[in-house]
């Protein structure tokens, strides 16, 4: 080292920095989702790969045929489109036909982020833009629950799953009514325990509580989310579901019925914390958790519906850019009229 060299090397702290790029974080967020695939096997059946591959290519195929920059083919290398069919596979029935899933995971990509100009310019989350469509072009098979079939059904490939597209308009399912729909339509509950481990009729991905939480968790400990949002929703939600609850008991579900049933779970933890369609600043986070949490408990127990977290979400997505703006913290030394 010469004379002139300096021999200290002064830096402001942190000293311990973690390289969080964009494929970086949507590989973690799809690593995280495998338990919850492998558990949607278990209860389903193998035909769940079969909808995720059709939502999948249907997501990846619209970025590969109308790419928001050139080269052709290198926005998928960040990994938005892969888990955006994941993510929408699994808010699917497990009856639903494959070519459903793929259309899906087209108006997804398409109209949930692409016509917005590409990844980071969305106003939406793809996914829930997606299953949305969905929603609303195919009610029926939309809204066809199986009962799970556990080991006994892990082969098991529903005829329906395998509809030709567009020549075939029923779903040869047994329908049966999730635990949500049996609370809201029958008052009937459904055990704590069913919901917990998943063994409930349901969406792919949303019917195991206790997997959720844990693979929400180690998400959280490794900072790919701001923990706020979630948790803001989860404080909502529990809040504003047992004020009904203690004055009606009988009429209205348990605050812990209302957080461990449906999709509030994988909603908090896989939608909402997209930090692209979600605020940024703090209090942002909190004011934006806590209205999704509102919302749910509106839909569920005053609504038409039976679940309401996929219209909450993007109900606040549109309220992003507002929150966003209100609640960014001022430089330090600025006034509010300063520019």
């Amino acid at each position: 080292m010469s004379r002139h060299e300096s021999r200290l090397l002064i830096e402001a702290g942190p000293f311990l920095r973690r390289e969080l790029t964009t494929p970086g974080l949507m590989n973690e967020v799809t690593l995280a989702l495998v338990p919850v695939i492998l558990a949607a096997v278990w209860f389903f059946g193998i035909g769940v790969l079969l909808i995720v591959i059709a939502a999948v290519a249907g997501a990846v195929g619209t970025e590969w045929l109308f790419p928001p920059s050139r080269p052709r083919g290198a926005s998928l290398r960040d990994g938005s489109a892969l888990l955006t069919g994941i993510l929408l596979a699994l808010t699917l029935p497990p009856a639903l036909p494959l070519w459903m899933a793929c259309v899906g995971g087209a108006v997804g990509v398409g109209l949930g982020k692409l016509v917005f100009g590409g990844l980071g310019q969305n106003l939406f989350n793809p996914a829930l833009v997606g299953r949305a469509f969905l929603q609303a072009a195919f009610p029926t098979a939309m809204t066809t629950w199986s009962e799970p079939t556990g080991a006994g059904g892990l082969l098991s490939i529903r005829a329906s799953n395998l509809a030709i597209p567009l020549m075939s308009g029923t779903i040869d399912a047994v329908s049966t009514a999730t635990p949500l729909g049996e609370m809201k339509f029958e008052h009937i509950p459904a055990p704590i325990a069913s919901l917990l481990s998943g063994n409930t009729s349901g969406s792919l991905g949303e019917t195991s509580a206790i997997l959720i939480i844990v693979c929400g968790l180690v998400l959280a400990f490794r900072r790919t989310f701001d923990w706020r949002i979630p948790l803001a929703m989860l404080i909502s939600v529990a809040v504003f579901a047992a004020v009904p609850w203690w004055i009606k008991p009988e009429a209205f579900p348990s605050p812990w019925f209302m957080l461990t049933s449906g999709g509030l779970l994988f909603g908090a933890v896989y939608m909402a914390t997209d930090p692209v369609t979600s605020p940024t600043a703090p209090l942002g986070a909190w004011v934006f958790g806590l209205g999704i949490g509102l919302i749910v408990v509106l839909i569920r127990l005053w609504g038409g519906l039976a679940e309401g977290v996929m219209y909450a979400i993007l109900l606040m997505n549109s309220a992003s850019p507002l929150i966003e703006q209100a609640t960014q913290p001022r430089g330090f030394g600025r006034g509010r009229g300063a520019g």
